[in-house]
């Protein structure tokens, strides 16, 4: 049996700390969130260009290869979670993040790998074969394992100030999210694709693990403390809003609405931003943008959505979540609208010139979406369904925001090649963000009947 109590208070005790250690949870989280950025999509599209080239693979092919090893890496989250569960925090993402740093050699290596078994006769199933294996391994260990146990354990050490402590957490991790592959170009430039995963396995699987081992916590009850610290004793926190009554199990928590209905617009915006990223360049070429274009639209949205999570973090402490789920459907149908008719709407405004009112719509929309998405992402499970399962039931539905990151690519390249556009893949993604936005109605906190009884 694993002592969980003699690993809270090793190499230090957090109770010695000289303020509640719940925000070094946070600060430990974030940074381990921020870590798996080199397996996130943001992080593997600023590769793309230099896989292809080097494996001598068609855009299709590799997002073929990329979906094949985000679903199965999509797989296994829930088995993840379970491990989480039992194990803890600290001993999951050690290993994951020892994985992700082993992962990232693996993929610096790709074309020696092609050129030692292929020579000068490699072939496409060989290609993507070597991919699709380094995909699975990077999104299970990146964006899958070390993402949900960061996220988790910062989400067990506050209660009643969850959305408050989580705000901080969403906010800098939109800040690296948002200049990651700005920092990943600048390496690329200077180490080319190779060496700049080199230097960010170095990161990740050397320099990293040493932080888990120091300040990575299971939960305040390991070691001897409460989450929320000693707020929960002042008298303004005494009554508990949405207190949890009863400790659902995973298949409980799947027979609830509220888990498909919340997970679904999770996986949605996966699918839809994952879409629209892998295939940026390209969607805005379309509009009769250029490249530059295209990616400066990822800064304005992320000032929005530090604010929307600045502003909604503590109001979501008071209020029910499914409103949140409201906005976040409608903000992405808005968005969509904008991507769907892109550089068809101008007017003339005194002083501004011509506006696009699509692009600006759509960097109105991709905000807020983000910046709630962030919130509702961390804050929804543990409210409706307690903390002992957490790791099972967040994994669940974490598998399923994985496979939305892995259908978007594949969505949005096979619009292009059916229709010669992306608007048959917008319009799709607009019908299902209206409907489960009206689905939305329904999803109510499941710990609300208990409480009535």
């Amino acid at each position: 049996m694993i002592d969980h109590k003699k690993l809270g208070n090793w190499p230090f005790n957090p109770n010695k700390w000289p303020f509640y250690y719940g925000w070094m949870i946070i600060f430990a989280g974030t940074f381990g969130i921020t870590m798996s950025i080199p397996g996130q999509t943001m992080g593997v599209s600023t590769f793309t260009d230099s896989l292809i080239d080097v494996m001598g693979m068609s855009r299709t092919q590799l997002s073929f290869a990329y979906m094949c090893g985000t679903v199965l890496s999509a797989s296994m989250l829930t088995w993840v979670g379970r491990k989480y569960d039992k194990y803890g925090a600290r001993r999951v993402a050690l290993i994951s993040t020892l994985g992700l740093g082993i992962v990232l050699i693996y993929l610096s290596q790709v074309d020696n790998i092609q050129s030692y078994l292929g020579g000068n006769t490699s072939t496409v199933v060989m290609n993507f074969a070597i991919m699709a294996f380094g995909f699975f391994t990077l999104r299970f260990s990146g964006q899958g394992a070390l993402t949900l146990v960061s996220r988790n354990m910062m989400m067990k050490w506050f209660e009643k100030r969850r959305g408050f402590a989580m705000g901080f957490s969403n906010v800098a991790t939109s800040l690296t999210f948002a200049s990651a592959p700005v920092f990943f170009e600048i390496l690329i430039q200077r180490y080319d694709w190779d060496g700049a995963w080199m230097i960010l396995a170095v990161i990740t699987g050397v320099v990293f693990p040493f932080f888990v081992l120091a300040f990575f916590r299971d939960s305040p009850e390991n070691s001897g403390l409460k989450p929320d610290g000693h707020y929960i004793e002042s008298a303004k926190s005494k009554a508990n809003r949405f207190p949890v009554v009863k400790e659902y199990s995973l298949p409980e928590a799947q027979r609830t609405i509220a888990f498909w209905v919340f997970s679904m617009m999770l996986a949605m915006q996966a699918l839809y931003w994952t879409g629209v990223t892998f295939n940026i360049v390209s969607l805005f070429e379309h509009a009769s943008y250029d490249r530059e274009t295209a990616v400066s639209i990822f800064l304005p949205s992320s000032v929005i959505a530090i604010v929307v999570t600045l502003s909604v973090s503590s109001l979501s402490d008071f209020i029910k979540l499914k409103y949140l789920l409201y906005i976040m459907g409608t903000s992405a149908c808005i968005a969509l609208v904008g991507m769907i008719y892109l550089g068809q709407w101008h007017v003339d405004i005194w002083l501004l010139g011509t506006i696009d009112v699509s692009l600006s719509t759509m960097i109105l929309g991709n905000g807020i979406m983000m910046g709630l998405y962030s919130v509702i992402l961390s804050v929804t499970w543990p409210r409706f369904y307690g903390r002992t399962h957490l790791g099972a039931i967040s994994g669940r539905s974490i598998t399923f925001v994985v496979l939305g990151s892995a259908i978007g690519p594949i969505l949005f390249s096979e619009s292009l090649a059916y229709f010669g556009n992306y608007e048959g893949a917008g319009w799709v993604c607009l019908a299902l963000f209206f409907g489960l936005t009206i689905a939305a109605i329904w999803a109510n906190n499941p710990q609300e009947k208990y409480r009535k009884g």
